[in-house]
């Protein structure tokens, strides 16, 4: 698998140990998980950075959470949806299943932009709504303003692993 996005998939916040993808792994076991996540990066540089990285690692599955620099920038949202819908693309022209995590904007409260869900029904992609907007509204689940500390990353991989299993991932 490989678990590909910005700073909430790297897991600034916590130990390397500690980010969703570690925690992931650790808890499918069979299954190695490759944490390609960029601080600060945007959906248009990982749009740009994806091809090359899916031929490094040949996944059999990607894990996509992006979208959260780009909000937090306030760039295009529309462009944030067509860099994420080209991602996803990409991904399944190499014959790669999909999941999508949500990111939320940064708003009080946090939203989750209907993109994600729009996406994900219309190109029936597995998809994790919640859980990275319920870990930023929880103060004892993050380390700073935007990243989830330990315990936040540790419930973000507990929801993609719920998401894999209901799609037959795992």
């Amino acid at each position: 698998m490989l678990a590909f996005g910005d700073s909430l998939t790297h897991g600034t916040g916590a130990n390397p140990a500690e980010s969703y993808p570690a925690v992931l792994e650790r808890s499918v076991r069979t299954i190695r998980v490759v944490n390609a996540g960029i601080p600060g990066e945007t959906s248009a540089q990982g749009l740009e950075r994806l091809p090359g990285v899916l031929d490094e690692v040949k996944p059999r599955l990607l894990i996509l959470c992006h979208g959260g620099n780009d909000f937090l920038r306030r760039l295009d949202e529309n462009q944030a949806r067509a860099n994420i819908r080209s991602m996803i693309g990409l991904a399944r022209d190499r014959g790669i299943g999909v999941v999508l995590l949500a990111t939320p904007k940064p708003s009080l409260p946090p939203s989750v932009p209907t993109f994600y869900s729009e996406l994900a029904s219309e190109l029936r992609v597995p998809f994790e709504e919640d859980s990275i907007r319920a870990v930023v509204i929880d103060s004892r689940l993050k380390s700073d303003l935007v990243h989830p500390n330990a315990q936040g990353y540790a419930r973000i991989a507990e929801a993609v692993q719920k998401v894999l299993k209901k799609a037959g991932a795992i």
